[in-house]
């Protein structure tokens, strides 16, 4: 069992090493990206609550 671990953490040492990292740049306007989707979405949605608590209570 232990040494299938110590395969395991092998392979994905090796895997790792093969992955194509992006620059700091490229994730930094990724990051950039969520960051104001987020935003908008969390303004898009505070909008919406608003505009739907004001006609619920409209209605009573």
């Amino acid at each position: 069992m232990i040494s299938k671990a110590i395969q395991f953490l092998s392979e994905v040492k090796m895997e790792v090493k093969r992955v194509t990292w992006p620059s700091r740049r490229e994730a930094l306007g990724g990051t950039m990206v969520v960051l104001v989707t987020v935003f908008l979405m969390a303004l898009f949605l505070g909008v919406v609550d608003l505009l739907l608590s004001k006609a619920v209570q409209s209605l009573f």
